[in-house]
């Protein structure tokens, strides 16, 4: 008997539910926050705290176990090395729902999930560096000069041509519909 076997199934088979909430885990752990309705962010939340405890003991059979789930080697990195080590002093309580009020279209109740340590992202300033390096080496006179570099207007051959030859008289909009819709004459009545 399934006494207080509870789980939210969302509305779905075994299979398409344990997609969702895998889905759902990889984006909370790439994203660190995501929007969804409260009953998804509450069926996901135990699976995001299941991966992060994981990530905490750091063995190679908890890798094993956190790629059956997430199935992305580089995700299982970032956890183990990145999340994993940034919640090591907490004993549970890695995420967090918070509302947000309900949607117009259909009255679901939204909330936020995301981790409670949320890290913030160096790729800002990663992607300002690479555009000083490239203006640096765009400032960086070539090595021929630039009348070089130019393709030369006296080889090119100009062709000229006529206005009135290469245009054709617009087609009337109606010049075929009109065939279609002539009566036929009934002399032969």
């Amino acid at each position: 008997m399934r006494h207080k076997d509870k789980r939210l199934q969302l509305n779905r088979f075994t299979s398409w539910y344990k997609a969702t909430l895998a889905s759902m885990a990889r984006s909370v752990l790439i994203y660190q926050s995501i929007r969804t309705t409260k009953t998804k962010a509450m069926a996901a939340k135990p699976l995001v705290e299941k991966l992060i405890t994981l990530a905490k003991e750091n063995t190679l059979a908890a890798k094993r176990r956190a790629y059956v789930i997430l199935g992305d080697h580089r995700l299982v990195k970032v956890l183990f090395n990145d999340i994993g080590p940034r919640f090591a002093k907490r004993t549970g309580g890695y995420t967090r729902v918070l509302s947000l009020g309900n949607r117009r279209g259909d009255g679901a109740q939204l909330s936020i999930l995301e981790l409670t340590e949320i890290k913030k992202k160096e790729i800002k300033k990663h992607k300002k560096e690479a555009r000083k390096e490239e203006d640096r080496a765009a400032e960086k006179p070539s090595e021929k000069p630039a009348e070089e570099q130019r393709p030369r207007t006296d080889t090119a051959v100009k062709e000229e041509r006529h206005p009135a030859e290469t245009k054709k008289p617009p087609k009337k909009f109606l010049g075929g519909i009109r065939n279609i819709f002539k009566k036929e004459r009934r002399d032969s009545l």
